[in-house]
């Protein structure tokens, strides 16, 4: 199974309980005065096999109890129960602040982080249904030949001789084998292959060319050894007539030959030559194709064996890309528009071209968009003194050992599908079996909800139900769990790494049902992300199953649905960092929204809410019109989009929305900005971008990929905190400046960690351990650098500090204050400053980008792309992040969102509804217009829920 964010710590070895005595000690899971993080000596109970929400504001503590508290310490026991030998390579992993937790069980953590980019980790192989797959096309697969179609089958001498009595009863035959090939072939001499028949006892070859079928006698003075060797005769095995009374003799002499023949006969017959020879094999043969035996290893892109030998079992090859080459179509030949060829090593070639443009009348004063196929064709081929393009990379290629040769390939380098495989993956004997007509490869590329018709639809036969029943049972069952998670519309083949966290925690969800482990406690980070309402009862279904296995779930999560569905609930705060932390409330979920002190629990009962506004945004005067697009499901459709307002794009899960937006939209503008002659890409065309500054995207993608990236080095807040370090008498006195107060740099840091903090333990088969580093105890900096202080604290104490914390600190510091003042107006004032990116959440990485736009000066007229950028938001940090919306929309900037969460669409100028479902049932437009417009469309079902939230 394919390494991922699900993290199983089964049964523990040494320890020798069950579940089910866990339950007479006690009904609960029993954390007792957790410190961990920002948490206040908390003491809470979780029930056992009870869905469980945790709940509260964003960074009041609720991943700290459920990751850092609950699951840290099953992960700890776990490594406990391991032999001693194991544990000195792991007994370094620290044990949470907490007195005592009594009552866990062995434990899995779903996170809805994604950071797996292991392009061969797909939907199939991490669902393990691929493997399923590939066992069933071992088992029941029919091989079909690559030139005329039909089945090829493997022979057996049993089957030779029923299908002999069966259709040629009372025909007189020969029954032969090749000699070439045969046992007794020696390449290396003619004499001594035809003696060793002699010694085994075989003493007729027969002319197989031969309308008569002479029979040559061996030893003897006429034999024709060169007709011998180059397979013209055949061994004769035996002669008889095919009757029930020759069954016996009959099948010991095809055995012969089969055996003798390496696995090949041939049948002639001799008195009904329009029959004509039968031929044989054991192997998979036809219309001269040996075919390999179908074993699941065939049908693995991951194993050599399976894999396509052009691609390597990726789908996709790198190759030279014409749109980089020649990046500019608008300019001529005489402008140099091909890009190598403009730089300083490479300018002859430019000569070269238009010398060569010249002796064949190719213009050089018309566009290279205006030049004629065979014109640009000749141009990359070359000839006469100029190599062409083609020529040139060929030279490259040779030169590729140089660094600074492989950096410039790269430029001009992009993924192409695979021509030999099609994206398949598989080689092509993989290729060729096929299960109710389809390729492996076909169905890969299905939708789920597809691909489980086509199994429930799947006719085999009697011999391939006794020998594939289960597997086909097991793979709809499994395909089942997926569209139960709202899963419907991926196929198998896509890459989890393009996945967003919350869909991936939703396919190791159903991963989880399909391994039917009990007595298990599921710890889970927000799994309703990205999914539409409409999929939010399927998601509770999914839960449900879980916990009727008899397992416990505690789940974090902002959802209201989710939330109102829950058996308990632990609501965290009151607010959020240093006032955080402490347990609002913890019981019954049917007693919670009565709670009137949680904040949480006003949200749900309305008595405080997210105002609808007033009145709507009047649009610009151009809007961004897009015509015809059309890329994956989307089905050539064409779209104005409002400038200047706040426009959501919405829709169930796998409708469109990203490939409209991402793929299209902002891929478009973007290239458009660069080179305004290009032509837009996947549609048929794009106006109204020009009004733009800029186009920015906002995503969930980290902003950095270690743990020396952090919020303040991000915002360029860091640069002003080294400066006020080394402006204090002591760092004067010691010579220190700014660049000693860099964890990034040498110097100042510590080297052992080279200023991360933490050293990674390699675990082998659980997630990596991230463990304090032992030379700084995880302050990054080394001991003088510690001695600095400014306002008796260190630098390695201001970045444990919270952005709301550091406000008041560097009072006086304006500069650097508005940076943290804009994290903590869109709700990120619990973060520390030093908190390492590989620790946020896709949620707080978006917002910290959207943080560093509101700092700096924002360009006019810019359109800003935000995709989900509620993940991860309570209701009261949703409001704030509209008022940072709000900013950005009175600098005359355009706001496209991506968005499935009510709020932000009930509060949007703007809405552009994708449907009706996902996969192909999406990539239309359902509906357009204000919410109030989008409610009054009975095909919409965002407008379907959107009525309850509007007035």
């Amino acid at each position: 199974m394919d390494s991922g964010h699900i993290i199983a710590l089964y049964p523990y070895a040494n320890i020798s309980y069950s579940r089910t005595t866990i339950m007479k000690n006690s009904e609960f899971i029993e954390i007792r005065n957790a410190r961990q993080n920002n948490l206040k000596n908390i003491t809470v109970r979780i029930p056992h096999g009870e869905l469980t929400v945790i709940t509260g504001l964003s960074g009041s503590g609720k991943s700290t109890l459920a990751f850092d508290t609950l699951y840290a310490e099953g992960q700890r026991r776990y490594v406990e129960s391991m032999s001693a030998y194991a544990r000195q390579f792991l007994e370094r992993i620290p044990k949470p602040d907490v007195e005592s937790i009594t009552g866990i069980c062995p434990a899995i953590a779903i996170k809805q982080k994604n950071s797996g980019r292991n392009p061969r980790s797909t939907v199939g192989t991490v669902t393990e249904i691929h493997d399923f797959l590939r066992l069933l096309y071992a088992r029941t697969g029919e091989v079909k030949c690559r030139v005329c179609g039909k089945t090829v089958n493997r022979d057996t001498p049993s089957d030779t001789v029923l299908d002999l009595l069966k259709n040629y009863p009372g025909e007189r035959i020969y029954i032969t084998c090749p000699y070439s090939g045969s046992i007794f072939d020696v390449s290396d001499s003619k004499n001594r292959g035809v003696e060793g028949l002699v010694k085994q006892g075989f003493t007729r070859l027969v002319d197989i060319t031969d309308p008569s079928h002479e029979i040559i006698r061996i030893p003897g003075p006429d034999i024709n050894i060169s007709k011998v060797i180059n397979n013209d005769a055949g061994i004769l095995i035996d002669r008889l007539r095919i009757s029930d009374d020759s069954e016996s003799r009959l099948t010991d002499s095809m055995e012969a030959a089969f055996s003798t023949g390496n696995g090949q006969a041939e049948i002639i017959f001799v008195d009904n030559a329009s029959v004509g020879n039968l031929g044989f094999s054991e192997k998979l043969e036809c219309c001269g194709i040996t075919y390999r035996q179908p074993e699941p290893r065939l049908f693995s892109f991951n194993n050599p064996c399976g894999a396509c030998p052009r691609c390597h079992g990726f789908g996709d090859v790198t190759e030279i890309d014409e749109d980089l080459v020649v990046p500019d179509k608008g300019k001529s030949i005489r402008e140099c528009p091909v890009d190598p060829f403009s730089k300083p090593h490479f300018t002859g070639l430019q000569k070269k071209l238009l010398v060569f443009a010249d002796l064949n009348s190719i213009p050089t004063d018309v566009p290279w968009s205006g030049l004629s196929e065979e014109h640009r064709r000749m141009i990359w081929k070359g000839g006469k003194g100029y190599p062409g393009i083609d020529g040139f990379f060929n030279y490259l290629n040779r030169k590729k050992y140089k660094v600074h040769v492989r950096v410039m390939l790269s430029r001009y380098r992009s993924y192409h599908r695979c021509p030999e495989c099609n994206g398949e993956r598989l080689c092509e004997d993989a290729q060729s079996v096929q299960v109710g007509g389809k390729r492996l490869g076909e169905l890969n590329r299905l939708p789920v909800s597809d691909l489980l018709n086509f199994f429930r639809e799947l006719k085999v036969s009697n011999h391939q139900a006794d020998t594939g029943g289960k597997l086909i049972n097991e793979i709809k069952k499994r395909l089942e769990f997926l569209q139960e998670t709202g899963l419907d519309y991926l196929s198998l083949e896509r890459v989890t790494s393009t996945l967003s966290g919350g869909e991936m925690q939703r396919i190791h969800l159903a991963a989880s049902l399909g391994s039917m482990l009990s007595g298990i406690l599921y710890v889970l980070d927000e799994p309703s992300i990205g999914l539409h309402p409409r999929d939010q009862g399927r998601l509770l279904s999914t839960l449900q199953k879980l916990k009727n296995l008899e397992n416990t779930l505690a789940v974090v999560e902002h959802e209201r649905e989710i939330i109102e569905k829950a058996d308990y609930i632990v609501d965290l705060g009151p607010g959020a960092g240093e006032n955080g932390g402490e347990i609002v409330y913890a019981g019954k979920a049917g007693e919670f929204k009565a709670y009137q002190e949680s904040l949480t629990a006003r949200y749900l009962t309305g008595d405080a809410s997210i105002p609808v506004p007033k009145r709507r945004r009047k649009p610009g005067r151009i809007p961004l019109s897009l015509k015809n697009a059309e890329l994956n499901n989307l089905k050539r459709i064409s779209v104005e989009i409002p400038t200047e307002v706040m426009v959501c794009v919405t829709g169930v899960s796998g409708s469109g929305k990203s490939t409209l937006v991402h793929e299209i939209l902002h891929r478009n503008v973007k290239r458009l900005m660069d080179d305004p002659n290009a032509a837009p890409k996947y549609c048929g065309g794009l106006e109204g971008w020009e009004q733009f500054s800029d186009v920015i995207l906002v995503d969930q993608s980290p902003i950095g990929r270690t743990p020396r990236s952090n919020p303040v080095t991000y915002l360029k807040v860091f640069d002003r905190i080294r400066k006020i370090f080394a402006s204090v008498p002591e760092s004067n006195a010691r010579g220190f400046g700014p660049s000693e107060f860099s964890f990034n740099r040498p110097g100042g840091r510590c080297e052992t960690c080279q200023g991360s903090g933490i050293i990674s333990v390699d675990m082998q088969f659980l997630a990596d351990v991230q463990l304090p580093c032992e030379s700084c105890k995880g302050k990054r900096y080394g001991e003088e650098i510690l001695e600095v202080r400014y306002k008796g604290k260190n630098i390695a104490e201001v970045l444990e500090m919270t952005v709301s914390e550091a406000i008041p600190f560097f009072k006086g510091n304006q500069a650097l204050i508005r940076g943290l003042e804009v994290l903590n107006s869109v709700g990120l004032g619990y973060l520390r400053l030093g908190q390492p990116s590989t620790n946020l959440s896709g949620g707080e990485a978006q917002r910290i980008k959207l943080a560093g736009f509101l700092s700096s000066r924002i360009s006019k007229r810019a359109l800003f792309i935000f995709d989900e950028p509620t993940t991860g938001l309570h209701f009261e940090d949703i409001k704030k992040l509209l008022a940072a919306f709000n900013k950005l929309l009175a600098g005359s900037s355009s706001l496209i969102i991506i968005e499935h969460n009510l709020e932000v669409i009930k509060s949007a100028d703007w809405v552009i509804d994708l449907g009706p479902g996902g996969g192909e049932q999406g990539g239309r437009i359902i509906g357009t217009g204000t919410p109030e417009d989008l409610i009054n469309c009975p095909a919409s079902a965002t407008g379907e829920f959107l009525k309850e939230m509007l007035p």
